[in-house]
């Protein structure tokens, strides 16, 4: 039997880490606004990327650019986990999360125009599938 790619092992914990970080807002947003919520999320982030920047005895690259993307990135980011607590404190866990789920939509759109990434038919059928799973899942 073939050995299995490290990547593999650090998906699955991907997809458990965000399963619970989809889940568990839900329950948060019963609890506290979501503009509370995000304020509390993003303690725990802050905590735990020191933790972990700690014990790697990690030094960041200063790059201006990557520096100035790297802050557009995490505003990006806080501005979808806003909407999506805000998301979720109204509508069911499953539903928002499937949902907002299908963002790599729009990077697929936006890595083709800025990127000049090339999509071929199957990927093309693919994005069609998942466009068509997002309107039944909410219809």
């Amino acid at each position: 039997m073939d050995k299995v790619p490290a990547w593999f092992f650090l998906s699955l914990t991907a997809l458990a880490a965000w399963g619970f970080w989809g889940f568990f807002p839900k329950i948060t947003t019963t609890y506290l606004n979501p503009k509370s919520a995000l304020v509390w999320e993003s303690l725990g982030a802050a905590i735990f990327g020191l933790i972990i920047l700690t014990v790697i005895n990690f030094s960041p690259d200063t790059n201006t650019r990557g520096v100035a993307l790297g802050i557009l990135t995490g505003m990006c980011g806080m501005a979808g986990a806003l909407a999506f607590l805000y998301a979720v404190s109204k509508g069911k866990a499953s539903v928002v999360v499937t949902m907002t789920a299908l963002y790599p939509l729009l990077v697929i759109l936006l890595s083709y125009i800025f990127l000049h990434e090339t999509i071929n038919l199957k990927q093309a059928v693919g994005i069609a599938f998942a466009m068509v799973a997002m309107v039944l899942f909410v219809i």
